[in-house]
């Protein structure tokens, strides 16, 4: 495996030379998460579609401001030195990354594997590479007997995090006052908490569960941070853009008129609609600079998962000036929806209150590949293991903070946002 680490350092390793090889599947059945041999694996699958690999052919770690522009530029130079057969020529094939940034200068990641199994639009294919002086991979052949079993987690403990509730609500409170005043429009809080299970967290189990019970969302594994996100920060297939904005939360009913009452009530609440515009707004404007033919819906819709209901819009575009997806997220991150507005003045109030690293919590994550398109999420509904100590999982939850918001409100919807992980795990 090549491994190449940046810190701040401005110009990025020698890039390794690779062999890529892209040939169509027949016979692929079953879900994708199944295929996975082992627990360190990467994952970007919605429904039937998506992308699985293992193994590393090439890893390259960046951090600082300018984390996007240095993984840009590394990846093209991969890109550029490799020697690729692509018998799909499809988004996904070729040569591709997975990828999984911090949400502020911090460590990011972007892997390589040495074995990619896709599927999308009723076309499979595996992709198998290899660093130039090492053989290619024996593809799916011997991928049944290399199966290391799934193992689900056990007797999993719950701690605090970084704060208390109680700690947390103050936050909440302070940041209303501060809304008041008139120093911001909106800010997002995040909050944490710690699980410990009595044996290694195998992150396939947590995303086979994810992904059954919530189809609608982005199930995604990239170097230890596995979750479902329901929020899709871009994506470029040739010169279409397209980002889908959730901001606004509500419960799901128990029964169906009581849950099409809470939609209802949902649509109808000045608060949550507030904190969705904004969030609209933002990324209408990042996208606006890169973009033709931009729509953007005039009200946002209903989007209903297992335990939630969300606004949400859709805002679609055509690329004017050939941008690749990394950069395009670049000028999207970070958007209102996880951040807030101001964008500046929120970040440095979460810096203020919350208190904590977010590490790659509400960060892109997803694939690229080596035309500029891509597929890249916003890491939520997730937890981050820890790969010192498998037994252990951290797992995070933000809230919009407006003028209407009370604390208590906030907290249970932060409590609901992190249901959906706990109940992976057992909870």
């Amino acid at each position: 495996m090549s491994t190449f680490a940046v810190a701040d350092d401005p110009i990025p390793s020698q890039a390794p030379l690779l062999r890529i090889r892209t040939t169509p599947l027949t016979d692929l059945e079953g879900s994708l998460l199944d295929l996975l041999p082992s627990p360190s694996a990467f994952t970007w699958v919605r429904g039937d579609n998506g992308l699985v690999g293992w193994g590393e052919a090439a890893r390259f770690i960046v951090n600082g401001r300018e984390r996007f522009s240095r993984a840009q530029r590394w990846w093209a130079d991969v890109v550029r030195a490799a020697e690729i057969d692509d018998g799909v020529h499809a988004p996904g094939t070729g040569a591709v990354a997975f990828v999984s940034f911090a949400f502020e200068p911090g460590r990011s990641v972007l892997v390589v594997p040495r074995i990619i199994v896709g599927r999308s639009a009723g076309r499979a294919w595996v992709t198998t590479i290899a660093p130039d002086d090492e053989p290619m991979p024996s593809g799916l052949e011997a991928l049944a007997a290399a199966r290391e079993p799934v193992v689900a987690p056990r007797d999993v403990t719950w701690g605090e995090g970084t704060r208390d509730t109680k700690a947390w609500q103050r936050a909440v409170a302070e940041a209303v006052e501060r809304i008041t005043r008139g120093e911001l429009d909106k800010v997002v809080l995040a909050r944490d908490i710690i699980g410990t299970s009595s044996a290694p967290i195998d992150p396939r189990a947590l995303m086979v569960k994810l992904a059954e019970r919530y189809p609608e969302c982005w199930t995604f594994l990239v170097d230890g941070l596995v979750g479902a996100t329901p929020e899709l920060l871009v994506r470029r297939r040739g010169d279409v853009v397209m980002s889908r904005v959730l901001a606004g939360t509500i419960r799901r009913g128990t029964s169906v008129a009581l849950d099409e009452d809470l939609g209802e009530e949902l649509l109808a609440s000045d608060k949550d609609q507030q904190e969705h515009e904004y969030a609209v707004a933002s990324v209408a404007q990042a996208l606006s600079v890169h973009c033709t033919d931009l729509d953007v819906p005039d009200a946002p819709r209903l989007l209903r998962l297992a335990n939630v209901q969300h606004l949400a819009t859709d805002v679609t575009g055509r690329i004017a000036d050939d941008v690749p997806v990394l950069a395009l997220a670049a000028s999207l991150h970070p958007t209102a929806a996880v951040c807030g507005t101001p964008t500046e003045r929120a970040a440095v109030l979460i810096r203020t209150l919350e208190g904590m690293d977010r590490s790659r919590y509400a960060g892109p994550v997803g694939w690229i590949d080596g035309r500029g398109d891509g597929e890249l999420g916003i890491a939520l509904r997730c937890g981050k293991v820890d790969l010192a100590d498998p037994r252990r999982i951290r797992l995070f939850a933000g809230c919009g903070i407006v003028a209407g918001s009370d604390p208590a409100s906030e907290l249970a919807e932060s409590n609901a946002k992190l249901e959906p992980m706990r109940w992976a795990l057992g909870g």
